[in-house]
Order: C-alpha cells, then structure tokens, then sequence
C-alpha cells in the first residue's frame, strides 16, 4: 500500500495559512515517498462569526500570533471593512472544484493563491467573482471552473469533505493524516513546524 499524507485545511484558517511553506517544502522533499492529499475542512459558514470590533479584535490578535510563530506575512486592511461575512464555504468549495477538475497538484497551487490573497491583500475570496480572477494565477479555465461550482455535484463533495475530516478525527485545521504502508492511520492535528513534521515522519 502506498503511503498518503492527507492534508486536512481550510482556505480561511490562520494557521493554515501559517502551514503553507511547510506543505511546500514537504512536497518538494517527499513527493517520491508519499501521495499527497487534500481534504476541506470547514472552518465556519454564512453568519456564524458576526462582525463586530470584538470579533475583529480576537482575529486580528489570531493572526499576529500565527505571523509571530510561522513568519508568514499578514495584511490587517480587512479589518477596515464594515461588514465582511466570515463564510469559509465558498473558498472551500472553490478548491475542491480545482481538484476535482484540474487534480489535486493544481488545488495545492490554488490553495495557496487564494490564501495569499486573502491574508495578504485582504481579497474577499468569499465572493465567486474573486475566486474565478484568481484562477488565472494558476492557468485555469474560469468558464468551466464556474459551472462546476455551481453545481450539485460541487455541493455534495464539499459535504462529503467535511465528513471525511470529522471521520479522520480532523475536528482541527490544520490536521495531517499520516497513512503507513499497512494502512495504520495517525492524525496530528494543529500546526506544526518543518522540523516537528520531519521527526513525525521518519
């Protein structure tokens, strides 16, 4: 049996946005060795987080903490908006569209474009429009992306994502689920740096 890294995330979490480099760089050294997988998690939907100067105030404190600890870069304009509705589904959706049309290698990329957007330029990658612009980072076709998106069948792997990540034991983002040879399964969940990655994985 082959061995499978499972990378179980969510576009609109912090942490995982903090955990990008340390994906990159195990793709890049253990592509060889292990299939590379992603599920979505399914941080929060339409209305659960309002948006009030305590809720900006708790996310903006989040943020710096990841910031301090992973060295990823942060925009705080978002902050400045009025009203911006929390809802991660979309965002979720839209890579898993990526992957199921274009494969999983694609999604990756894509993942990482719309999180450096959203974190570091503060695009509303809530908003279709967004999402469909930034498909051009990564050469995709918008037309057939929207369709797909759009559709039943979209919604129904989005949910069955989210089941396998609570099936996992994947209740936090991000959560990596390791899969040895004898399909023994082990699920870390929370960040983790390179180093820490690398020791769990000898």
């Amino acid at each position: 049996m082959e061995k499978e890294l499972i990378f179980v995330l969510d576009p609109m979490c912090s942490w995982c946005w903090g955990f990008a480099p340390v994906i990159d760089e195990l793709h890049s050294t253990l592509v060889d060795e292990y299939k590379f997988s992603l599920v979505l998690g399914g941080l929060r939907t339409k209305g659960e987080m309002s948006w009030n100067e305590r809720s900006k105030e708790y996310l903006k404190g989040h943020w710096k903490q990841v910031s301090q600890r992973t060295g990823q870069a942060f925009s705080y304009t978002l902050f400045e908006k009025e009203f911006f509705d929390y809802d991660t589904y979309p965002a979720c959706k839209a890579v898993i569209t990526v992957r199921e049309l274009f494969g999983t290698q694609k999604a990756f990329a894509y993942l990482h474009t719309i999180q450096e957007a959203f974190y570091t330029r503060a695009e509303d990658i809530t908003n279709i429009n967004v999402l469909c612009d930034l498909l051009q980072t990564v050469d995709l076709d918008s037309t057939t992306f929207r369709d797909f998106f759009e559709s039943d069948r979209a919604q129904l792997l989005l949910e069955h994502d989210f089941a396998k990540a609570h099936s996992m034991g994947a209740n936090a983002f991000p959560s990596v689920v390791v899969i040895d040879e004898e399909g023994h399964m082990v699920c870390q969940k929370g960040y983790r740096s390179l180093p820490e990655m690398k020791k769990l994985l000898k």
